[in-house]
């Protein structure tokens, strides 16, 4: 132990003789691992934010919606096509095992007019389930029963922007809304929900029961989609596959032919919206990675040319009775030292560039404990790698041609 604080002592005397020229060495190290803790931070920020806002859809959800439909050459997006029904949604709901929630899903948008003010707004007809399904509390008030969809009756809910549009600063329940003309009662308000992962305010809707939406605001008899909710999230799997099974029996749909419908899971968003943060995660830290590697060649050469520079000194310290060994660990001290410190100051400017980045420009940053350790351990192996070989060549020196050196 004594030995090897000996030798530490030594390698910060002689780190110390050049200051500026230690600092340069070290400053590829320190600009690539904070590249590294920076690029990993703004990565994992925006996937864990899209995790979050997927995660507020609800608990272990299953979204079916209708397929496309193709009219006289004109094609319309998935959801476009009248493939499912009110039927479709009651039957999964009573004949699919394992399904906890499901709320059938009819939409437009609307102009919502409230007193002298108005706003063009999502209004969504959906079942009493829905606030179970997508677990989203009330601010205030009630929502819509099952009796309220049997009766078709005009009764509301409004999202937190919905009201403030409408009302301002008044309290909306009880208030009566028109919705293309038809008078609605506004029986609750949402609790705000933010953002989703498109950037969409989910707190700009109006919630009205499915059946009224379907009858007297919009005239139709099909859906756009159905939200389900598995019990569990083992079932979700199960769950998706009776689903897709009895929509493909109910439809009659040949084996071979395409299905009419989409079955989409949460776990299957939640992948395929991060997949490409991952990938570019990864892809700029091995970016910044390379500026380590760069750094690491910076150390091997000042290191060759310090062993140039200390060649008699070696030749000294070998005649007095130095081991070859001592010299090698003293000069692959100093490259470690070189690189740890750099990566120490290159972690803590990484960590306050990822804090000052969420600051000014309200990005999403958030620092891994893998990141910090492995940009450590990766700047502790580069000094390592690159120092040995200038330390091996100093062991290697022969004393007496050393002590000859000019």
């Amino acid at each position: 132990m004594k030995r090897l604080l000996a030798i530490l002592r030594v390698a910060l005397r002689a780190l110390r003789r050049n200051v500026l020229r230690t600092f340069l060495t070290m400053l590829g190290i320190i600009i690539g691992v904070a590249a590294v803790i920076g690029m990993v931070s703004i990565g994992t920020g925006a996937r864990v934010q899209v995790e979050q806002q997927i995660a507020a859809l609800g608990q272990n959800v299953i979204m079916i919606m209708a397929g496309n439909m193709s009219r006289g050459g004109m094609f319309s997006g998935m959801g476009g096509a009248p493939t499912l029904t009110l039927e479709d949604a009651l039957a999964l709901r009573h004949e699919v095992d394992g399904v906890a929630y499901m709320s059938p899903e009819v939409r437009g948008n609307v102009q919502i007019v409230a007193g002298n003010l108005n706003w063009n707004t999502s209004v969504m007809g959906v079942s009493p389930e829905y606030l179970d399904l997508r677990a989203w509390p009330l601010a205030d008030g009630d929502f819509f029963t099952e009796q309220d969809i049997r009766g078709t009756t005009r009764s509301a809910v409004l999202g937190q922007t919905t009201a403030k549009k409408l009302f301002e600063d008044a309290n909306p329940i009880g208030a009566t809304i028109r919705v293309r003309g038809i008078p609605f009662t506004v029986i609750g308000l949402l609790a705000a929900k933010g953002s989703n992962m498109m950037g969409q305010d989910q707190d700009d809707v109006v919630f009205v029961p499915y059946s009224t939406a379907m009858r007297r605001l919009f005239g139709q008899n099909f859906l756009r989609s159905i939200n389900v909710s598995a019990a569990s999230p083992e079932q979700i799997k199960d769950v998706s596959t009776q689903i897709a099974d009895l929509l493909r029996q109910r439809h009659r749909i040949q084996p071979g032919r395409d299905d009419d419908f989409m079955v989409r899971t949460q776990q299957e968003i939640t992948e395929f919206a991060t997949s490409t943060a991952k990938t570019m995660t990864g892809l700029l830290g091995a970016i910044a990675g390379v500026s380590l590697l760069v750094g690491g060649i910076g150390i091997m050469n000042i290191m060759l040319v310090s062993v140039t520079e200390r060649t008699r000194e070696i030749g000294i310290r070998l005649a007095v009775g130095a081991r070859r060994r001592d010299i090698l660990r003293q000069f692959l001290t100093e490259a470690v030292v070189l690189s740890v410190v750099g990566g120490l100051i290159g972690i803590a400017t990484g960590v306050g560039v990822s804090a000052g980045l969420a600051a000014q420009f309200n990005w999403p940053t958030l620092t891994p404990g893998y990141a910090i350790g492995g940009a450590f351990l990766f700047s502790a192996a580069v000094g390592v790698f690159f120092g040995y070989y200038p330390a091996r060549k100093a062991a290697q020196l022969d004393p007496i041609e050393a002590l000859r050196y000019e």
